[in-house]
């Protein structure tokens, strides 16, 4: 049996080692152009030849003394530090409150995780590769007093990717795609329980550009996802030729079961309500007579206690009299109904609610109830819920813009990078030909000259031709046209991009206002606009597959905060269990009909100078309210807190004290509540 299995699974990593043969050799033109664009974007001094003759006179490449490079400055200059907002919508009406919910957990999500690192990066990575890729998993090992688990997202560079070959409209489209995880050998031993100790780097280029030099305590761990029949996921990994996890349909909750009984191992602590005293296993008599015996105490006990509920409904039942032994918790070792010790992991379809659960919706989900079987005794049994599988790939791909046939977008890199040549060379000429300049001087062969700084110095010619041989030449090193040429190619870099000096916040001539200036910037935006709805659509995606993951593995009510309207903290709790349903049938459903989108308002929100701005127009043209009024300056100072203006909170306090001071100057006599008002900065009212 055991030979059959090794068999099984050597057959599986075959199929998953030829699928990543596939993908390397019909993705290693892309990985070659991957470093060669983070060359040019770092500042590479090679020249690329225009003819075959274009090489050093021993051979290889040329190479320039002084870059100006118009990759890195055109790319940085489209960086954004902001990160999407996201924004769920509903299907249905009743659901508005559970997407409000949605809304501040993925927020809290956003400020729990590194996605300043994240984005950061992956605002680099778009534009030089065409895409970047998110990768979503449930980290069960991250624990606290009472929660289990938490959701970890983690940037893939491209060259870590090992797609499908042929499939080019995006990873939900493929069958199986590969993630190449660079990692280490002990890393591999804490999380797999394998030892790979024996084993060598396989794809070190993965880690950095032009590769890196082989790591003894590195390895390459590959990750493939596939497709199943079923629609599920399933997962496979592996380091080299060693299996470290087959799992099917990958997503599906997995528990320890009884190999005998094949009933899901209890937590620790939990009440057995129909267990009794463990027979001897190998006793098969012994475990049989225990089992009837237990089964017919239990029986007895629920029949009476239903002839109690029901008004004597079921007192005809021939039951015996008695109540069973007090329930047992729990502790760990073997199975508490069938005495084995070898428990085995499988997927759950469904899990076993104990104890009842009223949701938010005041749905009421019973957890252990009695119940009698026409072929067996009365039993307790828990309430069954089905759980919730996502059933998606936990990979995201952002790309740059949307090219037909190709699994990335463009790259800015690639469509700048012949001015970036041009530059290159005109730059390497212009500094060849400034040393060469400067001033010269023919003499005769034989003339005899003295060096030293008097005025009056004299020459010695042996004849008086050789005075007409001496002569002093200016070079000045003409570079009006290398020049002109020089910022022709920048500017064609620049209008390839569609980037402006507006947009980049440098002097424009043409712009004479500053509505001119605004309205050049905002054409820039517009031509750079494709960039950022990709980018919305992406954490679109990555804020649905998030909410998913916690649907269903977040098995505690998480806290989850949020400002009110009055600028309070409010706290709040996200339970997977509000987002479970019951049809008319009694079946139970998990909800997951909402729409998630990313807020139109976020660049605005990360540019605060503007909102203060926007804040103060706001205030000034009465859209808040009177502006003399004190409610009105609390609500302008609470939008100036939200929007992180510095002492706001300061101000905010002093207007709310003006403002509890007011309401008691109401019943003072006038003089009395001016005092009042006088030690109240801002406090004395105006008559």
């Amino acid at each position: 049996m055991e030979n059959s299995e090794a068999k099984g699974n050597n057959e599986k990593l075959e199929v998953w080692q030829k699928r990543l043969a596939n993908s390397n050799s019909s993705f290693s033109t892309e990985v070659t152009r991957m470093d060669q664009r983070e060359r040019l974007y770092n500042g590479d001094h090679t020249l690329r030849p225009l003819t075959e003759k274009d090489v050093k006179s021993g051979g290889g490449t040329k190479q320039t003394s002084h870059v100006r490079n118009i990759v890195f400055e055109n790319i940085e200059s489209q960086v954004s530090s902001s990160i999407p907002q996201p924004k769920v919508t509903p299907k249905r009406r009743e659901d508005e409150h559970l997407a409000e919910i949605i809304e501040r957990f993925l927020r809290n999500e956003l400020d729990r995780l590194p996605f300043e690192e994240i984005n950061d990066l992956a605002e680099r990575t778009v534009p030089i590769q065409g895409g970047v890729a998110f990768l979503v998993e449930w980290d069960n090992t991250r624990r606290s007093h009472n929660t289990v688990g938490e959701l970890a997202v983690s940037l893939v560079h491209p060259k870590q990717l090992g797609p499908q070959p042929g499939v080019y409209t995006g990873i939900r489209d493929m069958d199986w795609i590969i993630v190449k995880v660079p990692t280490t050998k002990e890393a591999v031993r804490r999380k797999y329980g394998v030892s790979v100790d024996r084993e060598s780097e396989s794809e070190a280029a993965v880690r950095s550009v032009d590769g890196a030099d082989v790591a003894e305590e590195a390895v390459t761990q590959y990750i493939g996802y596939e497709r199943s029949d079923q629609g599920g996921i399933n997962r496979y990994v592996w380091v080299n030729d060693i299996e470290l996890e087959d799992l099917d349909d990958y997503q599906a909750r997995r528990q320890p079961v009884c190999k005998r009984c094949g009933r899901v191992r209890p937590l620790p602590g939990q009440i057995i309500a129909n267990a009794e005293a463990l027979p001897d296993v190998n006793d098969a008599e012994a475990k049989d007579a225990a089992d009837r015996e237990a089964g017919m105490r239990l029986a007895s006990w629920l029949a009476e206690r239903y002839a109690e509920e029901q008004g004597g409904a079921l007192a005809n039942l021939p039951v015996e009299p008695g109540e069973p032994p007090e329930p047992k918790r729990y502790d760990g070792g073997r199975c508490p109904w069938c005495g084995s010790e070898d428990w085995e992991t499988e997927a759950q379809e469904y899990e076993q609610v104990m104890v009842p659960v009223k949701t938010g919706s005041g749905l009421l989900i019973p957890g252990l109830h009695a119940a009698v079987h026409d072929d067996g005794p009365a039993v307790m049994e828990p309430t069954l819920v089905p759980y919730y599988k996502p059933d998606v790939y936990p990979i995201v791909l952002q790309r740059s813009v949307s090219v037909y046939g190709q699994f990335l977008g463009n790259s800015d890199v690639d469509i700048i990078s012949d001015q970036q040549n041009t530059i290159n060379r005109l730059s390497q000429k212009i500094i060849d030909r400034i040393i060469k300049a400067g001033t010269r001087i023919t003499l005769p062969a034989k003339a005899n000259l003295r060096n030293d700084p008097e005025d009056g110095e004299r020459w010695f010619l042996e004849r008086p031709d050789e005075k007409a041989m001496i002569g002093v030449y200016d070079f000045s090193g003409n570079l009006q046209y290398e020049l002109t040429y020089l910022a022709q190619a920048y500017e064609e870099a620049r209008q390839e991009l569609g980037i402006t000096d507006s947009f980049q916040g440098r002097k424009d001539a043409t712009a004479t206002s500053g509505k001119a200036k605004e309205f050049s910037a905002a054409q820039a935006a517009g031509r750079l606009d494709s960039k950022r709805v990709m980018k919305k659509a992406a954490y679109a995606n990555l804020f649905e597959i998030m909410f998913k993951f916690w649907l269903a593995y977040s098995d505690e009510p998480r806290t989850v905060t949020y400002k009110n309207s009055e600028g309070q903290t409010v706290y709040d709790r996200f339970d997977r269990y509000d987002f479970l349903m019951r049809d008319e049938s009694g079946e139970y459903w998990w909800n997951d009909q909402f729409l998630f989108s990313c807020e139109d308002g976020a660049p605005l929100a990360a540019n605060r100078e503007a909102l203060w701005q926007e804040n103060r127009m706001n205030l000034q043209t009465g859209a808040f309210g009177d502006p003399a009024s004190t409610d009105t300056l609390i609500l302008f100072w609470k939008k100036m807190e939200e929007d992180h203006y510095p002492g706001a909170s300061d101000t905010l306090k002093h207007l709310e004290e003006r403002k509890q001071a007011e309401r008691a100057a109401q019943g003072m006599p006038g003089a009395n509540a001016q005092e009042a008002l006088a030690g109240i900065p801002g406090g004395a009212l105006s008559r």
